[in-house]
């Protein structure tokens, strides 16, 4: 199936490692216009050059913080002047860092609210500037399935995921109208499949103080299907939900996908 998205306009922040760099590379294997934002220049800028080869019709970098609105309005800004228009915006930066929390503090909630739920707040406003005057577009963001359910050394993590679901349902209400979908992803535990696909500032760079292998084989062994998820098994998902011709009538949606780690209906 031709998902139509030779062309589009796409932006995709925490675009430098694991599930971000899948979404990019996707993207970039239909035939996309990407703007790929992120804290890791010299990782991402290795993005940008490999959505290139596997047939992006553009890709440029542009460093964002998504904690700060005025970087994010530059990155989406980059991507309109260039394509002339925004047609998909994903939002997939986050951070954590697994911890009882009773061993966390007020610090610690801060960075994990801002990145992971301001940020898709000041992301989606940025775009929304312009999906609005233009009337389309498409939204997806990465949440977890750890909103769904919640999850033992996850909680200010999964509250903010759980933030996320309900503010893209709300804006996919309020802008219907103008012709804008919204939809959420929900993964589970998604490992990089190599060091190539994580970069300096990514929470995978450490992977044993995420996982030990052990804990790893424990979490394949509980799902349903019995492996743990990819990189590429939620860009997929991304792909399939951003595109008007596979999911034209799809919005305000929450998918999990987590080898069946949740089975919400």
């Amino acid at each position: 199936m031709d998902l139509g998205l030779q062309n589009s306009s796409v932006v995709v922040t925490g675009a430098g490692s694991n599930i971000g760099r899948a979404i990019a590379l996707a993207f970039a294997a239909e035939g996309a216009r990407l703007t790929l934002g992120d804290v890791d220049e010299e990782q991402t800028v290795r993005v940008a050059a490999a959505a290139t080869d596997v047939g992006a019709a553009a890709a440029q970098f542009v460093r964002a913080d998504v904690t700060a609105l005025d970087q994010v309005e530059r990155l989406v800004a980059a991507a309109h002047e260039r394509d002339g228009a925004i047609d998909i915006l994903v939002n997939c930066a986050g951070w954590d860092r697994l911890m009882w929390f009773t061993e966390t503090d007020p610090d610690f909630w801060r960075k994990v609210v801002d990145i992971n739920y301001l940020g898709v707040v000041n992301c989606t406003k940025a775009a929304l500037d312009f999906m609005v005057p233009q009337q389309h577009g498409s939204i997806v963001s990465i949440s977890s399935d750890a909103s769904r359910q919640g999850e033992a050394r996850e909680a200010v993590y999964a509250g903010a995921k759980a933030a996320i679901n309900a503010f893209m349902k709300t804006i996919a209400k309020e802008n219907g109208r103008a012709g804008i979908r919204c939809n959420v992803v929900c993964p589970g535990v998604t490992i990089p499949e190599d060091a190539d696909e994580v970069g300096a500032a990514s929470m995978w760079r450490d992977r044993e103080s995420m996982f030990t292998d052990d804990q790893l084989e424990k979490v394949a062994r509980a799902l349903p299907l019995r492996k743990l998820g990819r990189p590429r098994d939620v860009a997929n998902a991304v792909v399939f939900l951003a595109s008007d011709a596979a999911a034209g009538h799809i919005t305000g949606q929450v998918l999990s996908v987590s080898g069946g780690y949740s089975m919400i209906g």
